[in-house]
């Protein structure tokens, strides 16, 4: 017949355990967006909503007449440019993080 082995758990086999495969890193508090953040994403929407609405207009009010204002370079030129500037923009805002001193670096560099 087999033989059943029991062993004992000590702590660390049964912490390992639980934490196997994870990093154990302090909760950082810091938010994703800060304030530069929110007010460069307010200023990409404010440029997009510009840029739609530089795309506005042009048509005729009989849909048997062709009016050449959809041709305008304002709808073919200045509105697309707005709205990639405003992409941009929102997309820069996003990504943007802007650097942390701490004061413990701080602190060190100025007593070496």
């Amino acid at each position: 017949m087999a033989q059943v082995i029991k062993t004992t758990e000590n702590q660390t086999s049964a912490k390992s355990y639980r934490t196997y495969g994870k990093k154990e890193t302090p909760k950082n508090d810091t938010p994703l967006f800060r304030k530069t953040n929110y007010i460069l994403m307010g200023i990409g929407a404010v440029v997009l909503f510009i840029g739609y609405l530089l795309l506005r207009g042009g048509g005729s009010e009989d849909p048997n007449q062709f009016s050449k204002a959809i041709f305008d370079a304002r709808r073919l030129n200045v509105a697309p440019i707005t709205i990639l500037i405003g992409l941009v923009t929102e997309i820069f805002a996003i990504m943007w993080c802007p650097r942390i001193k701490n004061n413990d670096e701080q602190q060190t560099s100025t007593e070496a």
